[in-house]
């Protein structure tokens, strides 16, 4: 009667074991999960910020760019302006010495 105590006492033993193990097993998988979770917000958080940082670059050099283009027109402007003064000036001095020899 003693080999059949010992062996259900073996088999309880063996299934508080499995039960244990189940647990734990339950347990670190959920550790798991959460420590996925966890990993997957922080890379979409870092992935979030370095987009807008890249975003920020780029309007940036954007702005660089059109305030370069901006000012390069403005002074390809302002030497036509200045050319087309000296211009008039010029067909004004013309002017003026043709009005004079009219006259006299």
């Amino acid at each position: 009667m003693t080999t059949i105590s010992e062996a259900i006492t073996t088999i309880k033993k063996a299934e508080n074991d499995a039960d244990k193990l189940i647990e734990d097993t339950k347990e670190k998988s959920s550790e798991k999960i959460e420590e996925s979770r966890i990993k997957s917000k922080e890379i979409i958080e870092k992935s979030k910020e370095e987009a807008m940082s890249e975003a920020e670059k780029m309007l940036l050099e954007a702005e660089n760019n059109a305030k370069k283009e901006a000012t390069h027109i403005s002074n390809k402007t302002a030497e036509k302006i200045d050319l087309s003064s000296k211009t008039a000036m010029s067909k004004v001095e013309e002017a003026s010495d043709l009005v004079v020899k009219s006259i006299l």
